[in-house]
C-alpha cells in the first residue's frame, strides 16, 4: 500500500518536503539534461567564432577585473588596518559601550555595492578571523526582522554549516541576540562550559569569560543605508552597541549619497554610540574613464564599438544606473551578438591569429565577408580580370584577405594613437567643445565627421588664442604622450609595428618642424601700411558716402598678420589635414571589410538591453499565440476573438474597442458573448464565467491598464491608449 493511503482521514509528514525517490528522480533529469546541455556546449566550443569569443571575453575580463581590484586597494586597505586596529590586538575598553563604525561612501551605482563588499569581506577573511553578514533593508522591515536575519546569516554562514553539518538547523524566530551570544562564548572562548554561560548573567561574562576570548570578529555590513527605515537603525546599532562588550562586533555602512545622511537619521543619542570613520572610494565615472581607456579602448583587442553604440552605452550609464557591472554586462552582449553572427567573424582578433583563422573559413564563410558593404567598393577598383576571380575563387580569395586584414588593423591602431594626441590639445579647452575625455572624442569621431563641426571649429580657434608658451607646452605634451602610447603599442602588434610606425612617426615630425619653427617666429607684423592707405588721405573727401565706401573697402583689405600668426594657422591646419580628416574621419574612408572588427547595431543592443515592456505586454495580450505557441490560440487576424483565448486577453481586447470609461456590464455582456455565446441576452449570467471576468479586470488593473472610476462606480477609466 502506498503510504500516504490511509482508511481514515491524516496527516502524511516527509522530512524536507520530497522522499527518497522524489531526489533519485531530480538527479536522474539533471543528469539526462546535463547530457544534452553538454552536447550543445562541445558542438559550440568547436566553433571558430565561439573559440574567439571566448578567448576575447576572458582576456577583457581579466584585465577589467584586475584594473577594478587595483582601483580601490588604498581605501580597502585603509578599512582594512582600521578594521584590524579596533578588533585585533589590544582588546576594547569594555566598560565603554562603543560600537566601531566604518562609512564607506560607494556613490550611488547601488547595483554594484555588494560587489564591493563581497570584495572587503574575502579579503579580510584572509587576513583576521571573521564571519561576515550583509543586511539588505528588505529584509529588515522591523528591528525583529533585522535581528532574526543577522542571527540567522552568522549562524548559517557557510563556515558554520560545514562545522555543524550534523546538527539542527534553527528556525528563524529562535535567532535572538541570546542565542548569538552562546553561539559565540561556545565557538571563540577557551572554555566551552555552555551551561555556566547561560545560567550566569551579562556581568558575570564580562568578568570572568570576556579575557579568554580569541579576537574573532563579527562584521555586520549594512550596503544600503539610505533605505533602511530609521526606527529600525536606531534600534539596530543601540542594540549592537549594548551588546559589543561581550561579542566582537564592527558595523559598516554603505552610504550611496553624503556623510549628510547618517546624521539626518541617527540622533545624538545613537551616534554618540558609534566610533565613526569615514572612507571615500572613487566614483562610478573616474572607474568606468580608467576602464575604457585602459582595457576597452586598448589596441590591444580587435573588436570595436560603434559610435552610436558606444554613445548609447555611455549614456545608459551615466544617465540611468551607474553601474560598472551594467555597463561590462552590455559590453559583452555586444561582443556576443557580434561574433555570433558567424564564422566569418573570427577573423576580429589580432593579426597574427587572424591569418589562421582564415584557413578555416569555408565557403559558406567566405560568402559572408563578400556581402559586406565595404567589400563592394573594394572590388569596384579592382582591374577587371580580378573581380571574377575574387567573387567566384575561394582560394583566391583567401589569399587577399591576410592583406585585407592588415590593412584594417593598422587603420584602427592609427586610429587609436592620433586619438591620444586629440585628447590631449582638446581636453582642458573652456567649456571643452569636444568634450574631455577619450570616451567622448571616440564616439564623436566615428559617427560624425571632426572637422566639419561647429565644436572642432570652435576648439581650433580656442588653440589659436593660446599664447605662445601654452601652445608650445601642449603640442609638446600631445607628441611626448602619444610617442608613449606608440612605443607601449610595440610590444602587442610586433609583427604590424613596423608599418604603422613608420606612418605615425612620420606626422609626429611634421607637427615638431612647425613646433619648432613657431619657438623661433617673432610676434609681430613685418608689413607696412601703404601711404595711400593712411588715415591722413581721409582729409581729401568731401561727402560721406565717399568716406563710407573707402573704410567698407579698407576693412574689407588683409591685415597685417604676424609671423607667429601664419605658423600657428599652419600648424594647425597641418593636424587638421594629415592627421584629423586622415586618420580620425568617418567609417566610411575606412578600409574594406572593417564590418567585421566593428559592432554597430544599435536597434538590437537598444531593443534587447532597454527592452520595450508595454510593447511586449500588448503583443502578449493581442496575440498570446507568439508566447503561447499553442494551436487554439492561433489568430488569422489580431482582431479575431476566439473563446479559446485566455481571459485576460479577451478582456484586453475588449477593453481596446471603449472609449475613457468602461461600463463594467456592458464588458461583461461582451466578454460572456465571446466566451459562452448565447442569443438570449436576458438568460442569468453563469457565476464561473463572472469570476473569471472579475479575475480578468484585477490582472489589467494590477497591469495598469484601467483603474476603477470615482465618479461612477460602475464604470473602470482607461489608461492607455
Amino acid at each position: 500500500m502506498d503510504p500516504t493511503i490511509s482508511i481514515s482521514k491524516g496527516c502524511f509528514v516527509f522530512k524536507n518536503g520530497a522522499t527518497k525517490a522524489d531526489a533519485k528522480h531530480r538527479s536522474r533529469n539533471h543528469k539526462t539534461s546535463g547530457k544534452s546541455s553538454n552536447f550543445y556546449s562541445k558542438e559550440l566550443a568547436k566553433q571558430p567564432f565561439y573559440r574567439v569569443y571566448s578567448d576575447t571575453w576572458q582576456k577583457l575580463q581579466s584585465n577589467i577585473l584586475q584594473m577594478q581590484a587595483t582601483s580601490n586597494v588604498r581605501i580597502l586597505e585603509d578599512l582594512l588596518n582600521y578594521v584590524i586596529k579596533e578588533t585585533q590586538g589590544k582588546r576594547r575598553k569594555y566598560t565603554n559601550e562603543i560600537l566601531p563604525t566604518a562609512a564607506l561612501l560607494t556613490g550611488i551605482n547601488q547595483s554594484d555595492h555588494l560587489q564591493q563588499f563581497n570584495t572587503l569581506s574575502k579579503r579580510l577573511k584572509k587576513k583576521i578571523s571573521v564571519d561576515v553578514c550583509v543586511l539588505q533593508s528588505r529584509d529588515c522591515s522591523s528591528i525583529k526582522t533585522a535581528i532574526e536575519s543577522m542571527v540567522y546569516n552568522f549562524l548559517e554562514s557557510e563556515h558554520n554549516k560545514q562545522e555543524n553539518s550534523n546538527g539542527k538547523r534553527l528556525r528563524r524566530s529562535q535567532c535572538t541576540i541570546r542565542q548569538l551570544k552562546k553561539w559565540y562564548h561556545a565557538n571563540w572562548s577557551s572554555s566551552n562550559d555552555t551551561n555556566d554561560l547561560e545560567e550566569s548573567n551579562v556581568d558575570e561574562v564580562k568578568k570572568n569569560h570576556i579575557k579568554a576570548f580569541e579576537n574573532h570578529t563579527l562584521l555586520v555590513i549594512l550596503p544600503d543605508f539610505e533605505c533602511f527605515p530609521p526606527a529600525v537603525l536606531q534600534d539596530l546599532i543601540l542594540i549592537l552597541s549594548s551588546h559589543c562588550v561581550e561579542l566582537s562586533i564592527f558595523l559598516v555602512l554603505g552610504i550611496a549619497t553624503s556623510i549628510n545622511a547618517i546624521h539626518g537619521t541617527l540622533p545624538y543619542h545613537v551616534t554618540s554610540k558609534m566610533k565613526l570613520r569615514v572612507f571615500e572610494t572613487q566614483t562610478a565615472p573616474v572607474i568606468l574613464n580608467e576602464i575604457l581607456e585602459k582595457v576597452i579602448l586598448s589596441t590591444e583587442y580587435g573588436f570595436h564599438l560603434s559610435g552610436k553604440v558606444f554613445k548609447f552605452l555611455t549614456n545608459i550609464f551615466l544617465y540611468y544606473d551607474f553601474s560598472i557591472n551594467g555597463f561590462i554586462q552590455a559590453f559583452k552582449y555586444c561582443l556576443l551578438e557580434h561574433y555570433f553572427q558567424g564564422n566569418a567573424y573570427s577573423l576580429c582578433t589580432n593579426y597574427s591569429a587572424s591569418l589562421s583563422h582564415v584557413k578555416q573559413l569555408n565557403h559558406e564563410d567566405l560568402e559572408c565577408v563578400r556581402k559586406q558593404l565595404s567589400f563592394r567598393a573594394y572590388v569596384e577598383g579592382l582591374p577587371p580580370e580580378s573581380i571574377i576571380a575574387v567573387l567566384t575563387d575561394d582560394e583566391h580569395l583567401r589569399k587577399q584577405l591576410p592583406a585585407l586584414l592588415k590593412d584594417c588593423h593598422l587603420y584602427f591602431i592609427i586610429r587609436r594613437v592620433f586619438l591620444e594626441f586629440l585628447t590631449v590639445l582638446v581636453e582642458d579647452l573652456p567649456n571643452c567643445p569636444l568634450g574631455k575625455y577619450r570616451r567622448e572624442l571616440y564616439a564623436f569621431s566615428l559617427s560624425r565627421n571632426l572637422s566639419s563641426q561647429s565644436e572642432f571649429k570652435e576648439s581650433w580657434q580656442l588653440l589659436q588664442f593660446l599664447s605662445r608658451e601654452e601652445l608650445i607646452s601642449k603640442i609638446t605634451k600631445a607628441l611626448s604622450i602619444t610617442r608613449n602610447f606608440l612605443e607601449n603599442s610595440a610590444q602587442i602588434h610586433m609583427k604590424l609595428f613596423q608599418y604603422y610606425a613608420a606612418v605615425i612617426q612620420e606626422k609626429l615630425d611634421g607637427v615638431q618642424r612647425l613646433l619648432n619653427s613657431i619657438s623661433e617666429a617673432k610676434m609681430f607684423a613685418c608689413n607696412i601700411v601703404p601711404e595711400q592707405k593712411s588715415p591722413k588721405n581721409l582729409k581729401q573727401f568731401t561727402s560721406r558716402e565717399e568716406l563710407k565706401t573707402e573704410l567698407l573697402k579698407m576693412s574689407k583689405e588683409e591685415k597685417p598678420v604676424s609671423e607667429y600668426t601664419k605658423l600657428v594657422q599652419e600648424l594647425l591646419s597641418y593636424i587638421e589635414e594629415q592627421i584629423i580628416d586622415e586618420h580620425l574621419g568617418l567609417l566610411e574612408r575606412a578600409p574594406a571589410l572593417h564590418e567585421l572588427f566593428i559592432f554597430s547595431d544599435i536597434n538590437s543592443v537598444r531593443r534587447n538591453i532597454i527592452g520595450a515592456p508595454r510593447a511586449s505586454l500588448h503583443m502578449a495580450l493581442n496575440n498570446p499565440h507568439i508566447y503561447l505557441q499553442c494551436s487554439c490560440c492561433s489568430l488569422q487576424e489580431n482582431a479575431q476573438l476566439l473563446p479559446t483565448l485566455p481571459d485576460i486577453s479577451i478582456a484586453y481586447k475588449l477593453h481596446l474597442e471603449c472609449g475613457h470609461l468602461i461600463n463594467l456590464y456592458d464588458w461583461l455582456q461582451a466578454f460572456r458573448s465571446v466566451v459562452d455565446f448565447n442569443e438570449d441576452d436576458q438568460e442569468e449570467i453563469d457565476t464561473q464565467i463572472q469570476a473569471r471576468f472579475t479575475r480578468s479586470v484585477a490582472e489589467l488593473q494590477y497591469l495598469g491598464y484601467i483603474k476603477m472610476s470615482k465618479r461612477k462606480t460602475d464604470h473602470a477609466t482607461r489608461l492607455t491608449w
